[in-house]
């Protein structure tokens, strides 16, 4: 493996899926080579993020620009990691934080930071002649990730009656990964039909995912039951249901309000028995940010109740942080980690996240933004990482399906070293059944 340092970081301007400005960086060695990485944006964001950097200038992009982020890459990241061994990922990603100096990275910004470092690992893995998985992850990096595919949204996502944020499709009962894709899309195609039949729009929000007004916060879970089985798949069995009601986006004064609903309002024990009933009616697998993020003693509450019935997903309250994961392991507080590189803005930390939740026998899912670019460096990191499980939206929208496709790429090149563990990913580590033996009725 030849060594080659860095020779300059370039910026500039682009758009992401939802039309709003994002930075590019492009990484440039001494020996001509060349590497890009596109940074996301989220919508639904925890108070704790690492801040993206935004221009404020309200003649331009209503203020969303990032070209203050573009001249931090040429003006501040470049000459400090100038002359750096591209190998050296931590080192570079640590010269970056501490040329930042604040504990958010809001000075440079964490889209300047995390593009740099982003791009700095494509640069090695075309260097050292492997795939990005491969150079990341090692020779082990053969895991396939079971995919949680947002099919219908609601919250911030949709401009729809729908309190809750995303309702998720998990194939955990296929074998492979390219059999879960498959099986997903076909589900997919029948909600669709579905959603129409019933007379609503088949317009999608900003993951891919339907986005009608409905009846209720519980219809989007029946309408799923119907397109599984018209599929001609079996829920809780061929396939599961995974929740991200997005609560910090609706939580106020202590209470949870409805109010794109039915306007009612719920406390941290009625969200809990509100979940309750649903886990013994639906094929629930996962429940991602069901409380906020200022609500530890509700989050505290539920996992004492639900955590062995049902994978616990922190997001908000987590922001992919190390310290701030632990402090939650150490607090009793959910039982997985969801992982998004732009909460926490650099390579290395974002594994330094993985590590901290699977050391304590926490599961991880890798997540994409609501505001994504045709990037495809969040499926070879979850390849690397050996998460077992992904969120990057639904079965449309190219800057969701690209990520889709790189996995069944990644698939194929790994042949019959490809790992899946289905229904199995989601079990946490010391033997606990609970999650599949709740999530296993057949409807």
């Amino acid at each position: 493996m030849n060594s080659a340092r860095i020779k300059s970081v370039q910026a500039f301007e682009i758009l992401d899926s939802r039309g709003k400005p994002t930075i590019k960086v492009a990484v440039h060695l001494d020996n001509d080579l060349t590497a890009e990485a596109c940074v996301p944006s989220g919508a639904s964001t925890g108070d704790l993020e690492a801040v993206e950097l935004r221009d404020g200038d309200i003649k331009r992009f209503n203020g969303q620009g990032v070209t203050k982020a573009v001249k931090n890459v040429q003006d501040y990241i470049s000459p400090a990691i100038a002359g750096m061994n591209v190998f050296d990922q931590t080192r570079i990603d640590e010269q970056m934080i501490a040329l930042d100096g604040t504990p958010n990275k809001a000075k440079l910004g964490a889209n300047a930071i995390l593009g740099a470092s982003l791009a700095v690992a494509r640069a090695a893995s075309m260097q050292a002649g492997l795939p990005l998985y491969q150079y990341l992850g090692g020779v082990n990096a053969t895991l396939l990730p079971v995919p949680m595919m947002n099919v219908l949204n609601g919250g911030k996502h949709a401009d729809n009656n729908v309190d809750f944020q995303e309702y998720m499709i998990v194939p955990a009962g296929a074998s492979t990964f390219s059999e879960a894709l498959q099986w997903s899309t076909e589900t997919f195609q029948a909600l669709k039909a579905i959603v129409h039949k019933h007379g609503y729009s088949t317009g999608v929000g900003d993951e891919g995912g339907f986005a009608p007004n409905l009846k209720s916060n519980t219809e989007p879970l029946d309408l799923i039951l119907e397109a599984i089985k018209s599929a001609g798949f079996e829920a809780g069995k061929d396939i599961f249901i995974a929740l991200d009601p997005a609560a910090s986006e609706f939580y106020d004064d202590g209470f949870y309000h409805f109010s794109k609903s039915d306007g009612s309002k719920k406390s941290s024990k009625e969200m809990i028995d509100l979940f309750t009933s649903w886990l013994d009616a639906y094929p629930i697998i996962s429940l991602e940010d069901g409380w906020s993020e200022h609500d530890s003693a509700g989050w505290k509450a539920a996992t004492q109740a639900l955590g062995k019935r049902v994978q616990l997903v922190g997001d908000d309250n987590f922001v992919t942080n190390p310290k701030i994961i632990q402090k939650a392991i150490d607090d009793g507080i959910a039982n997985s980690a969801l992982i998004k590189l732009n909460q926490i803005g650099t390579v290395t930390e974002s594994f330094r996240a993985v590590e901290t939740a699977l050391k304590a026998g926490y599961t991880c899912v890798c997540s994409h933004r609501s505001g994504e670019t045709e990037d495809t460096f969040l499926a070879d990191f979850t390849v690397a990482t050996g998460a077992g499980q992904i969120k990057t939206g639904s079965l449309c929208r190219s800057e969701r399906v690209a990520k889709y496709n790189r996995l069944l790429a990644i698939e194929n090149q790994l042949g019959s070293s490809a790992r899946f563990l289905g229904r199995n990913a989601f079990l946490l580590s010391g033997g606990n059944e609970g999650i599949l033996v709740s999530s296993s009725k057949k409807l």
